[in-house]
């Protein structure tokens, strides 16, 4: 995906390493970074840096809405989004929909950490096709939240206008949605493309740039679209023992990840 870049880890032992219907799965233990989950060559995460990701996809969304009750989450079976989800304790339901239990095995194997996401007694987890299944919803949920891998393999059908226009039916009066949008220095073409669908579809569009040290260029993008609500601000205050849970995420960095650089406001403004 990154033609003339690498991005190198040392690698102290492969701990499986096996191909699903659908992908290649790695996870391996490195020397400076813990264990790292690689999807179709492609990290996904690793122990070093995964809140970081985890975190604003998660509670971006969930704190620009002022009532988040009813969730939905369309990949990501580390199960890292379901484990943030669950700090929110006025969540009732959490719908999860992954198109390869294999990933959701191997992590609750290597990564327990994270996958304690799916002990959570409010989560129901489907497996199949988001695609498929979001376009069954109609003002199901107040949230939801994408965690796609990139747009090759079996993510790609979730970067299709088709797939958004799924998740606005999806949503609740007032609801939200949050999505990996790429990374602003590596995949320019797919960002623009995601803020136009997100920006003729919904009312609200907002896109925000989170680091994360071991994706290519050290940053990702989240693209997010509003029914309503203002998607820069929290629209709630945060409780003292939930942000003493958190790594990344404050009141403050919620804000700050709707700051983009000047070439990077100008790329969304179409200029």
């Amino acid at each position: 995906m990154w033609p003339g870049i690498a991005l190198s880890l040392e690698i102290t032992q492969t701990l499986y390493s096996k191909k699903s219907l659908f992908q290649q799965i790695d996870l391996y233990e490195t020397r400076q970074h813990g264990r790292m989950l690689v999807l179709d060559g492609i990290i996904q995460l690793t122990q070093f840096d995964e809140y970081t990701y985890q975190e604003m996809l998660s509670h971006l969304p969930l704190f620009a809405h002022p009532s988040p009750r009813n969730i939905l989450v369309i990949g990501g079976g580390d199960g890292g989004i379901l484990r943030e989800i669950g700090r929110h304790e006025k969540v009732e339901q959490i719908d999860f929909c992954e198109i390869d239990e294999e990933v959701i095995a191997v992590s609750k194997q290597f990564l327990p950490e994270l996958a304690c996401g799916f002990d959570d007694p409010r989560v129901r987890v489907h497996i199949g096709d988001g695609n498929a299944f979001v376009q069954e919803k109609t003002a199901a949920y107040d949230v939801i939240i994408v965690d796609s891998s990139d747009p090759i393999g079996p993510g790609e059908a979730l970067f299709q206008k088709s797939f958004y226009e799924g998740l606005k039916t999806a949503l609740k009066p007032g609801g939200i949605i949050a999505c990996q949008g790429e990374s602003i220095f590596m995949h320019q073409k797919w960002v623009v493309t995601l803020a136009r669908m997100t920006g003729e579809l919904f009312p609200v569009q907002a896109y925000a740039n989170v680091q994360v040290p071991t994706y290519p260029g050290g940053s990702i993008g989240i693209c997010m679209g509003s029914l309503g609500p203002e998607l820069v601000r929290p629209a709630r205050k945060i409780s003292h023992s939930l942000q003493d849970q958190l790594k990344y995420y404050t009141p403050q960095m919620h804000e700050a990840a709707f700051v983009l650089p000047r070439f990077a406001e100008k790329l969304l403004e179409g200029r």
